[in-house]
């Protein structure tokens, strides 16, 4: 069973629904639509499976199970988030034993290239509600995303950098896609802006101890240090920063949204206070759709803030329900994903469009402090880019 190809196995079921005695239509109708979320649920990077499974059930709970006329069922399965080999494993039963109609989640880049194939064997609709690398979506005509790009998150801090009397500054990115993604991202446009970069510093993806390399850019004397941190990890860097004395060298801490997560924020404390950072999402965020979506998230994780994951996953959802209403329920992987391609809504991030052409997000960035209200910590935002898209396209 596991050798042959998805298309095949829906070419025999094809031949065997078009016998006179099985009413095809009728049982085409009935079927639900099957959804393969693949996250990480257990690990070091369960807090990104958690948020997004809490935000998926949310939208199901919020918008209804039945689209386009067919019902969503949703099939969960736990990667570890460490082994790409699991992940494709992974994918490669949920398309040919429990034949799911779309592949969803992937919680980092390594997991989600190792699918790409996967999904374009079996023209099955990926669609990408964490991993952030530039490339993901070029690796299969199958594949849209719902999340982020690292460079579309860090060209506005490295502008805000520039025009902020920064002029010079140390990186310090986790060594992986994403990290060398945002590492040339704010390289680039920092130096376009006449800034210096005397220090470039990569730190394992994982169990990573930050204290050398907090240590080597205290050395350096620059004026400030980004950072990107996979979701999780801002909490161990925040604690290093402090310990190493560097705000009281002078060094300010930049970064993207990933490093002052709203999930892990309040466990921060004062030492994230005033941290400057460039995303897409901040559970602050002051709209009616987002003050609905905490609210509603809050009912189904009561313990749990809504993180830049979790609206990932929540609009996902919404991307493959705009599909199914688009195609009137067929589930035919290239119908799917024309029927997915440039829709826009408002989601509680604020407006965005899947692009027609690349299939990738476009979206409203804003640049947060981290403030103290009422006793938590929040990332508070006060100045917006609309629409970014990923500079790579």
């Amino acid at each position: 069973m596991s050798s042959l190809s998805r298309r095949r196995l829906l070419g025999s079921a094809a031949l065997v629904a078009a016998a006179p005695s099985l009413p095809r239509p009728a049982i085409a109708q009935a079927a639900p639509v099957r959804i393969g979320l693949i996250l990480p649920m257990t690990g070091p990077f369960a807090s990104t499976g958690r948020q997004i499974d809490a935000a998926v059930r949310t939208w199901l709970r919020m918008n209804g199970e039945s689209h386009g006329g067919r019902r969503l069922e949703v099939l969960l399965r736990d990667d570890t988030g460490v082994a790409p080999d699991t992940t494709r494993r992974l994918a490669q039963e949920l398309v040919v034993r429990e034949r799911v109609n779309v592949l969803a989640g992937f919680g980092l880049t390594p997991l989600a290239l190792s699918t790409a194939p996967v999904a374009t064997e079996a023209r099955v609709p990926m669609v990408v509600m964490a991993a952030g690398t530039s490339i993901i979506v070029q690796r299969s005509p199958f594949i849209l995303r719902t999340s982020f790009t690292l460079p579309q998150q860090t060209m506005p801090i490295a502008d805000w950098a520039a025009s902020n009397g920064i002029t010079s500054c140390a990186t310090m990115v986790t060594d992986y896609a994403p990290g060398h993604d945002s590492e040339a991202a704010f390289k680039r446009r920092f130096t376009e802006r006449g800034g210096q970069i005397p220090l470039e510093l990569r730190t394992p993806l994982r169990n990573p101890d930050y204290a050398p390399f907090l240590q080597r850019v205290r050395d350096a004397r620059v004026q400030a240090l980004f950072v990107f941190v996979p979701s999780g990890e801002g909490a161990n860097v925040m604690k290093q920063f402090d310990e190493r004395g560097l705000a009281q060298a002078g060094i300010r801490l930049i970064g993207t949204g990933d490093l002052t997560d709203d999930d892990i924020l309040n466990e921060m404390g004062d030492p994230a206070i005033g941290v400057i950072t460039s995303h897409f999402y901040s559970a602050a965020h002051d709209s009616p759709e987002n003050r609905e979506y905490v609210a509603a998230f809050r009912q189904i994780a009561p313990n749990m803030r809504p993180n830049f994951m979790s609206v990932g996953g929540f609009d996902g959802m919404r991307l493959i329900a705009e599909g199914l209403r688009g195609t009137d329920g067929n589930t035919d992987g290239q119908r799917l994903v024309d029927a997915m391609r440039g829709k826009s809504w408002m989601s509680p991030r604020g407006p965005i469009t899947i692009d027609a052409n690349t299939r990738d997000i476009v979206q409203d960035v804003y640049i947060r402090r981290v403030e103290r209200r009422d006793g938590q910590l929040w990332n508070i935002e006060f100045d917006r880019i609309p629409q970014v898209r990923d500079p790579g396209t």
